[in-house]
C-alpha cells in the first residue's frame, strides 16, 4: 500500500510526504514513491499519525459481553485510531490463574479489528507464582490497591510485596496514599510501575517526586480526567449518574494541574480506562465506569487546538511512549521497519461530539457536550485498511508481541 501525501512529524519537523508498506511493515518514508500498481490512499495533505495504543481497556469480555465484546470493542477502537488496546483481567472470571489467561487468550483470535494485549491480574489469594507462568506473554500484572470485586483487591502486604517481586512490570488502580504506597515498592522492588488514571494534582506531583529520584514510574491520566470534573456531575440529575467512574472526577484544579503534568513531561501516556456500561444500567442505579475509546483522540486533539499540548506531545503519550513502556514490537511511531499502523485525521472537521454516533456497545459517550479536535477518516493496521469513513473492514487484529 503507498499513502500519499501524509502530513507527519519527523523528528519534530512538520512535512508532507508519501509512506510505503509492504507485508504490514512501513519500507519507505519519503516524496514522490512512484505508484506502479500498488493500492494507493491519497491522503490529500491531511495528518497521518502513528495508530493510537491504548494501554487500559476493559472490553468485558468474556462474561459481561452485553456490555461490550471483544469485536465491538475493537471497532470502537478502529473508528478511534486505537491501532492497540491492552485489555485489563477483571472480567468474569477474572483472569488470575495462567489457565484462565491460555483460554482467553485463545478465546478472542479472530475477534478483534486492531491488535491486542491482555494484563493478567494480581489476587488476593497470592497468585505470584501463577505470574511467573505468563511473564513474557502478559503486558503487565495489574493490581488494584483501592477498589475491585472478587478477589482483586488486594490489601494485605506481603502478598501485594511478592506480586511486585515476581511481575516484570505492574500497572496499579491507585489512589492518593496508595499511589505513594505503590512508588514505595517500586523503589524497593526496582520494578517498573505503571501508575493508571492519576485524577488528581497531588497524584502528579508524587509522581514527578519519584521521577527526580531517578525511579521506573510512569503515570497515565485519562481525557475524562483532563476534561471533565465535579461540575459536570453536578450539572444535571442525568450526568450525576453517567459521569462516574473510579477514580471520580475531581476538582477543575485538578483538571488544570494534570494537563501540566501532561505537558511538561511528568505524566507519560494518555489511556482511556474504556470501561463501558449500558446508558439504561447507568440511569438505573449508580455504576461505576464510562466508555472512552472511540473518542479519546479527539478529545486530545482539542487539547492541540486549545494550546494545552502540541501535536508532537499528542504522538508521544499517545503513540510512542505506551509502546516503549510496555515492550510492544514495533509500534508507535512512522519509522521504517515499524508495523504500518496509521491513522488519517480531518482536523477541519470540528463537528459536535453526539450519542447516536458512537459504535460502542454502551450507547453513549462522556463527551456529547464538546466539538471535536479533528475526525478519524481512515485506520490502517499493519498496511491494512480496517475502518474508513464510517466503514469497517476486516478482522486483522492479532496480539501483539514484545521485546526486552
Amino acid at each position: 500500500m503507498l499513502i500519499k501525501n501524509c502530513r507527519i512529524l519527523i523528528d519534530g519537523v512538520e512535512k508532507v510526504t508519501d509512506i510505503l508498506t509492504a507485508d504490514g511493515k512501513i519500507i519507505e518514508i519519503s516524496e514522490n514513491i512512484p505508484e506502479g500498481r500498488l493500492e494507493v490512499v491519497d491522503a490529500k495533505g491531511k495528518w497521518v499519525i502513528p495508530g493510537v495504543v491504548d494501554a487500559h481497556c476493559h472490553m468485558r469480555d468474556p462474561g459481561l459481553s452485553h456490555k461490550e465484546d471483544f469485536m465491538t470493542g475493537s471497532m470502537a477502537c478502529a473508528r478511534g485510531g486505537v491501532t492497540t488496546f491492552i485489555d485489563m483481567p477483571n472480567t468474569v472470571p477474572a483472569v488470575t490463574t495462567s489457565e484462565i489467561f491460555e483460554e482467553k487468550r485463545a478465546m478472542m483470535v479472530g475477534k478483534s479489528y486492531v491488535d491486542y494485549g491482555f494484563n493478567f491480574g494480581g489476587s488476593r489469594n497470592d497468585n505470584s507464582e501463577e505470574i511467573k507462568k505468563v511473564i513474557d506473554k502478559a503486558a503487565s500484572t495489574k493490581i488494584f490497591l483501592n477498589m475491585s470485586t472478587g478477589d482483586m483487591l488486594i490489601t494485605e502486604d506481603s502478598v501485594i510485596e511478592n506480586i511486585f517481586r515476581e511481575s516484570k512490570i505492574i500497572s496499579v488502580h491507585a489512589e492518593e496514599e496508595m499511589v505513594a504506597k505503590a512508588i514505595e515498592l517500586c523503589e524497593k522492588y526496582d520494578k517498573p510501575l505503571y501508575l493508571c488514571h492519576l485524577s488528581k494534582a497531588s497524584e502528579a506531583k508524587m509522581l514527578r517526586e519519584a521521577k527526580a529520584k531517578g525511579l521506573k514510574v510512569y503515570g497515565e491520566v485519562t481525557p475524562h480526567h483532563l476534561f471533565l470534573n465535579v461540575d459536570d456531575v453536578n450539572a444535571d440529575e442525568r450526568s450525576s449518574m453517567l459521569l462516574r467512574m473510579k477514580p471520580e472526577l475531581k476538582t477543575k484544579e485538578d483538571n488544570e494541574e494534570l494537563w501540566k503534568a501532561l505537558a511538561d513531561g511528568t505524566i507519560d501516556t494518555i489511556g482511556t480506562d474504556h470501561a463501558p456500561h449500558l446508558i439504561e444500567e447507568k440511569l438505573a442505579k449508580l455504576t461505576f465506569g464510562i466508555p472512552g475509546v472511540e473518542n479519546s483522540l479527539e478529545m486530545m486533539l482539542k487539547g492541540v487546538d486549545e494550546g494545552k499540548i502540541s501535536m508532537a506531545r499528542l504522538i508521544e503519550v499517545m503513540c510512542t511512549k505506551p509502546a516503549e513502556i510496555f515492550n510492544i514490537a514495533n509500534k508507535g511511531k512512522i519509522q521504517v521497519g515499524y508495523d504500518a499502523d496509521l491513522v488519517i485525521i480531518d482536523r477541519d472537521d470540528k463537528s459536535a461530539i453526539k450519542d447516536d454516533d458512537v459504535i460502542t456497545k454502551a450507547n453513549w459517550t462522556p463527551y456529547e457536550k464538546f466539538n471535536r479536535g479533528g475526525r478519524v477518516v481512515t485506520t490502517i493496521l499493519r498496511g491494512q485498511i480496517v475502518y474508513s469513513n464510517k466503514e469497517f473492514y476486516g478482522k486483522y487484529g492479532r496480539e501483539i508481541n514484545y521485546h526486552e
